[in-house]
C-alpha cells in the first residue's frame, strides 16, 4: 500500500523533535521515549505491536506518522567475513554500508551522502560524483538494517551486533552536519543504541569550521584523512587542501582534542606507491605530529575501476611505519577487509547518478594523470 507522502518519518528524528511531534498531537511527551525504545532497542517498527500504546495512539500514529527503513538493493558477505549492502536511495541511485567482524567488537561503516563532491584522487565515492545528502533517517537506518539483520554477540537481547560505527562510508560526513549530528544523538542515545562515544567516529577530509563546530557540539572520535604531509602533494591528493592547509587542518584538531575525554585525533594516510610513501614523507608528517595527540593509521591502497594508483609494497609500508614509530608517533597499518566484494576502505561506489560535482581537471601526480577538484 502506498504511503502517504505527507507522514511524518519518525525514523532518525532526534528526541526534543518527538516530543513536540507528540505534544502537536494532543498527546505527552513521554511517548516520545516509547517510540525511541520501540524501535532502536526492540527493532518495531509496527505500531500495532508497541503494546505499551493506548490503541487510539497507535491509530494515530498509523494516519499521521511512518517508520521507514532503507530499501535493502544486495547483500555481499566476503570470505573474511565482512558484509556489504547496497541501499536504494531514490531515483535509481544507492549507497553502500559495510559491517567488519572481529572477536571483540563489530564495526559498520555507514555512508552520509549519495556520493561526494571532494573528489579524492583515491577514492572511488569521489569519483562517483555528488548527488545529495542522506537523511537522518537514511543515516541512522543502515545501523537499524545491520543490527536486525546480523547475529547478535550473546544472548543478552540488547546486545547488538554493531558496537562501534564509523562514518567512513560515502561522502563527507561534515558537509552534512545538519544530518550527520542528529544521527549520531541517536547512536550514543541511552534511547537509541547507546554506543558508546568513543566508539562512533567521524571521518573528514577536512572541512575546518565543521570540526570546530562539531567540537562544540558532539564529543565523539575524529579521524582526519591527511594522506600527504605537504601541501602541494595534499592540494593534488585531497583538493579541499586548497581551502583548508594542512597547518589551519592541524590546528583545529588539536582545539578539537582539547575539547575531548579521548584526547587522540586518528590521521588516516593511504599508501600510494611512489607517491607518498618515502621515507622523507614519514619523516614530514612526524614532523607535522610527533609530541601532538595524534595516532597514524596507515592505509594499503585498495584499486578500484578506472584508477591506476598502485598499492605500496608490503615491505615498503612497514618501513614507513617504523620510521614514524621510530619519530615516537603511535602508527597501526589497517587491515584490508572485504576486498574480494568492494569493500574495502575507498572502494565504496554505489550508485550516483544526476551528478553534481564540482570541475575537474586532468593533472599529473607524481607520474600518473588523475582528475582533481577545481574549488
Amino acid at each position: 500500500m502506498a504511503v502517504a507522502a505527507d507522514k511524518v518519518n519518525l525514523l532518525g528524528m532526534p528526541q526534543s523533535n518527538l516530543e513536540a511531534l507528540f505534544a502537536d498531537f494532543g498527546e505527552k511527551p513521554f511517548h516520545a521515549r516509547q517510540i525511541m525504545r520501540w524501535i532502536y532497542q526492540r527493532g518495531i517498527t509496527d505500531f500495532d505491536q508497541m503494546t505499551d500504546l493506548s490503541r487510539s495512539l497507535r491509530q494515530k500514529l498509523h494516519d499521521l506518522t511512518m517508520i521507514e527503513l532503507p530499501v535493502v538493493l544486495s547483500r555481499y558477505e566476503s570470505s573474511d567475513g565482512t558484509v556489504k549492502w547496497l541501499f536504494e536511495s531514490g531515483f535509481g541511485q544507492a549507497v553502500e554500508a559495510v559491517f567488519i567482524p572481529e572477536p571483540e567488537r563489530g564495526t559498520l561503516c555507514i555512508s552520509s551522502q549519495v556520493g561526494c563532491a571532494l573528489d579524492c584522487a583515491f577514492c572511488a565515492t569521489g569519483a562517483q560524483g555528488f548527488n545529495r545528502n542522506l537523511t537522518a533517517a537514511e543515516i541512522v537506518g543502515q545501523v537499524w538494517h545491520a543490527n536486525q539483520t546480523l547475529p547478535r554477540r550473546s544472548n543478552d537481547a540488547a546486545d547488538f551486533a554493531v558496537t562501534n560505527v564509523v562514518f567512513m562510508g560515502m561522502g563527507e560526513p561534515l558537509a552534512n552536519y545538519r544530518s550527520v549530528l542528529p544521527a549520531i544523538d541517536l547512536l550514543v542515545s541511552d534511547l537509541g543504541y547507546g554506543i558508546s562515544r568513543r566508539r562512533v567516529t567521524v571521518s573528514t577530509s577536512g572541512l575546518v569550521p565543521q570540526i570546530d563546530r562539531l567540537g562544540d557540539e558532539c564529543n565523539v572520535s575524529l579521524a582526519v584523512s591527511l594522506h600527504a604531509p605537504n601541501d602541494a602533494l595534499r592540494d593534488e591528493l585531497v583538493p579541499i587542501n586548497k581551502m583548508h592547509p594542512i597547518q589551519s587542518l592541524l590546528d583545529a584538531c588539536w582545539r578539537y582534542a582539547e575539547k575531548r575525554a579521548n584526547r587522540f585525533i586518528t590521521f588516516e594516510y593511504v599508501m600510494l606507491r611512489g607517491i607518498n610513501d618515502a621515507i622523507e614523507h614519514a619523516d614530514q608528517l612526524s614532523a607535522l605530529l610527533s609530541g601532538k595527540p595524534a595516532k597514524v593509521n596507515l592505509i594499503p591502497f585498495n584499486p578500484f575501476e578506472g584508477n591506476d594508483f598502485v598499492r605500496s609494497g608490503a615491505d615498503t609500508i612497514a618501513q614507513f611505519q617504523s620510521r614514524l614509530r621510530k619519530h615516537g608517533l603511535v602508527a597501526t597499518t589497517r587491515k584490508t577487509r572485504g576486498e574480494d566484494i568492494d569493500a574495502a576502505c575507498g572502494q565504496l561506489a554505489g550508485k550516483v547518478s544526476d551528478r553534481v560535482r564540482v570541475r575537474l581537471s586532468e593533472k599529473k601526480i607524481g607520474n600518473r594523470k588523475t582528475r582533481v577538484a577545481t574549488l
